[in-house]
């Protein structure tokens, strides 16, 4: 396991138990104690946890990991979420995408399908995305047309956020928004724990014919701080298998088409 694998699960192990000592933390990644402390090091310099005599205990901002720490937890539902949801786009579109670990594996299986470059007609897939990683990922990986909004980055999520982006979005039509959420819930509708990324996602509702929301079964029902928009403007929830069927049935009561990955 190497560094950013031991980080992202001792943050994990913080998240869920709120501390942890030097010695249970190295039993539960084979690693020695001198490694544990090292790493507990670290990650206090970096603000992410505090270190206690023994061990460490995790501040809020482990509420909110930054992107890098985030990308091994579910990932293969991810993958096969993203996947899914970019087989809904077809070519010639216009497709708002944001930022997160889930709607970059979209990015990722969208640029790996050649058909995507060029229509029939030789018009492109164009991207307008707020997020600079997803930007990037499309940029090496293909000839789409890419239009970054503006804005302040949040480094947390790789995310520009603020008045700058809103006027370019303002100014836009999607034809479908491809949304990951940090909760979806049949009755409060998609929300993100941060109010500018909550906002920036919203202007992309606005502006999009069709609004599908990318979401992994631990986002299902969950509550975050700040709403994106109600669950009657959402036509589609990807998810995946590991839904559970009663929050599915629920969706799929409200009008909306699950896909389950």
């Amino acid at each position: 396991m190497d560094r950013y694998a031991r980080w992202n699960t001792l943050l994990e192990l913080l998240t869920d138990s709120g501390r942890i000592t030097v010695e249970d933390a190295a039993a539960r990644l084979d690693v020695s104690q001198a490694t544990i402390r090292r790493d507990f090091d670290q990650l206090a310099q970096q603000q992410m946890i505090t270190r206690t005599r023994g061990g460490a205990v995790a501040n809020g901002v482990s509420y909110d990991l930054p992107l890098r720490y985030k990308t091994a937890k579910h990932s293969a539902e991810k993958q096969r979420i993203g996947t899914a949801a970019a087989s809904l786009v077809a070519p010639g579109m216009v497709v708002g995408l944001n930022g997160g670990t889930t709607t970059t594996e979209v990015a990722r299986a969208l640029a790996v399908r050649p058909d995507l470059n060029t229509s029939a007609d030789g018009a492109q897939l164009t991207v307008v995305t707020n997020a600079l990683n997803i930007a990037n990922e499309l940029l090496v990986r293909s000839r789409m047309k890419i239009v970054v909004a503006g804005g302040v980055v949040r480094p947390q999520s790789f995310e520009l956020v603020g008045p700058l982006g809103g006027a370019l979005l303002r100014e836009v039509t999607l034809d479908v928004a491809l949304l990951g959420v940090d909760a979806i819930d049949p009755q409060l509708g998609a929300a993100a724990h941060h109010e500018g990324e909550a906002s920036m996602n919203a202007l992309m509702v606005a502006r999009a014919k069709r609004v599908v929301i990318i979401a992994d079964s631990s986002k299902l029902g969950g509550h975050a701080f700040a709403r994106i928009c109600p669950i009657e403007r959402v036509e589609t929830l990807v998810t995946d298998s590991g839904a559970d069927p009663a929050t599915v049935a629920a969706f799929r009561e409200l009008g909306l088409t699950v896909i389950t990955a």
